[in-house]
């Protein structure tokens, strides 16, 4: 007998899909109205393939493997995206100028109230257009998300935030400085390397734990996670940008300081809903950090994903762009009061139990 087996699941009795059930039209109708929303605004819907040669190229995203079998039975590997973010971007080297993909994304790992092996991931791109703008769509997208659901608030177990306020905007060195009393960009040279030394020096006189065998990027992280982010998006929702260019694998550097980049995360009620970039589209770099990036993983996890050659010779094709993925599901969890992600899903993945 398998050490794993699948837990018998209940979402298909009459019963339990009639609790579920008003989540799920609520589901619809913000769906139908972010598609209009993107059809006023001349964006193209496009439709990515599942299957890639590679799922992504982050240290801590996990991806499910499968193979081709070919006619002389040979297997190729290939893997369920994490995102369409490769296939967008060779459709905006192909010419596309702007486009949005309601995606069916993968993630190994990773199951919770706000995490489900298969989700949708929403993306949409903007050629020739900054990441600035992607923060006024994130605004607009929260206040009819909420309109469709007939909510005055998003909402998300006791928390709330009026979605009809523009989202704060806050730098993550200014996030680190409020919520830890860290200065984070003196932990950050000129040239955007890191120092460890400088910021377990700053984490222990904060009073934050501090392993003897932490990289500069996991200590980076327990701060975000432990003291940040608990107190983004209450009241209003929080547009978290400019992080450290080391925290960046696949955005350019911001042009007025090269240790920070152009990413934004935007929160509502402590959940993270999106993550955006000025797109990197020099080639070179990005081969250099998707290395660094499966260093990384070789180390922690034993494992690495191959590079997905054909996106990068399309990178260096690719026009200046910028680029946004939002949790769809965690969207309509708030929008509709929602306390966990499976209430909002048509039909959720079963789960393993030993």
């Amino acid at each position: 007998m398998s050490a794993t087996s699948l837990k018998p699941s209940p979402w298909w009795t009459p019963d339990v899909h009639a609790d579920r059930r008003p989540f799920l039209m609520a589901r619809n109708r913000i769906q139908a109205a972010l598609r209009g929303w993107f059809a006023a605004r001349d964006f193209i819907e496009v439709d990515t393939a599942t299957l890639q040669v590679s799922p992504g190229n982050e240290a801590h995203l996990h991806a499910f493997e499968t193979a081709a079998i070919g006619h002389a039975g040979t297997k190729t590997p290939l893997y369920l995206h994490t995102s369409p973010e490769f296939a967008c971007k060779k459709l905006l080297a192909a010419g596309e100028r702007r486009i949005a993909c309601f995606a069916h994304v993968y993630r190994n790992r990773e199951r919770g109230p706000l995490h489900h092996p298969e989700f949708t991931m929403l993306e949409w791109y903007r050629a020739g257009e900054t990441y600035d703008v992607l923060m006024a769509d994130c605004g607009e997208m929260l206040a009819l998300a909420a309109e469709v659901a007939g909510a005055s608030q998003l909402t998300y177990r006791g928390a709330t935030c009026d979605p009809a306020l523009s989202p704060e905007r806050l730098t993550v060195a200014d996030a680190f400085t409020r919520h830890a009393g860290i200065d984070l960009l003196a932990t950050i040279r000129p040239d955007g390397s890191t120092d460890r030394a400088a910021l377990a020096t700053a984490m222990r006189t904060a009073g934050l734990r501090v392993a003897e065998d932490d990289t500069w990027a996991d200590l980076f992280s327990r701060v975000l996670v432990e003291k940040v982010e608990p107190g983004l998006g209450f009241g209003r929702a929080t547009i978290l940008c400019e992080y450290p260019t080391a925290e960046a694998a696949l955005a350019r550097p911001a042009p007025h300081d090269p240790r920070v980049a152009e990413r934004f995360e935007l929160y509502a009620c402590g959940v993270e809903l999106a993550n955006a970039f000025g797109e990197l589209t020099d080639a070179a770099e990005q081969r250099r950090r998707f290395e660094m990036e499966m260093a990384e993983k070789a180390r922690v996890y034993g494992e690495t994903y191959p590079l997905d050659e054909d996106f990068l010779a399309a990178l260096a094709m690719m026009p200046e762009a910028s680029g946004i993925a939002l949790g769809f599901d965690r969207l309509v969890m708030l929008a509709t009061g929602a306390s966990r992600i499976d209430q909002v899903l048509w039909a959720p993945v079963a789960e393993t139990q030993p």
